[in-house]
């Protein structure tokens, strides 16, 4: 029987272990951490062996395979170890692609617009008739589904280090929304590196298969020949009409695919502003590869609903707006939350810093932010980015200090908004946990 070992126990650690247990692979799950409750009973209850807030060397050196959590670096010194004795270090996404038969995928990736992205696709598929679950970083992991729930097609949500551990991966619908500096404390603080890791999405592709990237993102371009082998590109775009792919031109957007055009005004479009117009278009044509029929896909690009945590209006409290975009985890995710303002904005910023350049939305802020809330351990770099730029600026060390100090700034049709441009494990368990203590301090006031 092989052995396989699981590193890690998150959700998609478990997911893995359940996957490997259905295959009747003998199967070790290792965290160096302590296992959720949950998570553990899981475990138990499939009889799977596992240990937490250790990694024994001897039961993790003896594996076949080894199946590392995306959270766990590659340069932590057990990872260093199994590699040093020749294992296979794989991510999840690649042993569930390994196990998933002859069931379809669409895969997106990018710095920015994943997850509506994602959910979008997922929606028109879904609207459109197709049997397809939602998995990844968005819902449960692929390989849960894989072992617990198989469908014909699956919409994968994937980040940068999910795919930085795959060998065979391929999805047939690859989609790249952009790429923003992002995670460099992951890359050596390379951006080519975050870049090439993003690109592997496309390296197993085949001329069967479909590449849809943003035309009009600067990054993706420059470096698109150097990626682009075999599969069939699709580009989007707001500049330029297109012969195949989608843009948008005059308000209109057109989907091109197979002699085929679809219409429809941007208007329409359930969700707002430029960057979902950039989504919507993404996930309309990639639905209609998928073979998705027209008005199928018209209907659900008007009723898609937009997700938690992302530009959602929370309140309206003596008239000022209580926006909730906690899961701006980068600069480039808070320059379109920014962007897309129309009211005077006292802006909620601060967390863990990846690396980030605060300069990209200096303009932004000069022109639209009349005072920073900073909430996070370490502001130091927010003030040295925004002291001049701004005359209001003060420290919070919790969602509900940071709540009480905005509406204290605001007046009466000014937006406070939650969009912190930076990770959340400082103050918070996620940007779920973020957003939700900001929802509850909002609604205590």
């Amino acid at each position: 029987m092989s052995r396989i070992v699981i590193l890690g126990a998150g959700e998609s650690g478990i997911g893995a272990a359940l996957l490997a247990k259905k295959e009747g692979l003998n199967v070790f799950v290792s965290d160096a951490g302590m296992i959720k409750p949950a998570f553990k009973n899981e475990l138990a209850a499939n009889a799977i062996d596992f240990e937490e807030g250790k990694h024994s060397r001897e039961k993790i050196l003896n594996a076949l395979v080894v199946v590392k959590s995306p959270g766990i670096p590659g340069n932590n010194e057990m990872v260093k170890d199994i590699r040093g004795k020749g294992i296979e270090v794989i991510s999840e996404i690649e042993f569930a692609y390994r196990h998933k038969g002859k069931s379809k995928i669409i895969a997106i990736t990018g710095s920015n617009g994943k997850t509506t992205t994602t959910a979008m696709i997922y929606h028109i598929c879904k609207t459109g008739g197709a049997d397809c679950a939602l998995v990844g970083n968005i819902g449960f992991s692929f390989a849960r589904q894989v072992a617990n729930d198989p469908k014909a097609l699956y919409v994968v949500e994937i980040s940068s280090f999910q795919l930085d551990d795959i060998k065979t991966f391929r999805p047939d619908v690859a989609v790249l929304t952009n790429i923003t500096e992002d995670h460099l404390d992951r890359y050596e603080y390379k951006f080519e590196n975050y870049i090439k890791s993003k690109f592997r999405i496309i390296e197993n592709q085949t001329e069967k298969d479909f590449f849809i990237y943003n035309d009009d993102d600067e990054i993706t371009k420059k470096y698109l020949n150097k990626f682009l082998k075999n599969t069939n590109p699709l580009p989007i775009s707001m500049n330029h009409e297109l012969p195949e792919g989608a843009y948008i031109v005059n308000a209109q957007m057109h989907l091109k695919w197979k002699n085929e055009e679809m219409e429809m005004n941007v208007e329409d479009f359930a969700v707002k502003g430029k960057h979902n117009q950039y989504n919507t278009m993404a996930a309309g044509i990639s639905s209609a590869v998928m073979g998705i029929r027209k008005e199928k896909i018209r209907d659900a690009i008007q009723t898609f609903k937009s997700l938690e945590h992302r530009m959602s209006t929370v309140a309206m409290i003596r008239g000022v707006e209580f926006i909730n975009d906690s899961k701006a985890t980068n600069v480039n995710s808070t320059w379109y939350a920014l962007e897309s303002m129309t009211k005077p904005v006292i802006l909620i910023l601060g967390g863990v810093d990846k690396g980030n350049d605060y300069s990209f939305i200096k303009d932004l802020v000069k022109e639209k932010v009349k005072a920073i809330v900073c909430m996070g351990v370490d502001n130091t770099k927010i003030h040295e980015a925004f002291g001049n730029e701004v005359q209001l600026m003060i420290n919070t060390q919790s969602a509900k200090d940071a709540v009480q100090a905005a509406f204290h700034f605001a007046d009466k049709g000014d937006v406070v908004l939650l969009s912190p441009a930076c990770a959340s494990f400082d103050l918070f368990k996620n940007y779920e946990d973020r957003g939700n203590q900001f929802i509850e301090a909002v609604k205590d006031l």
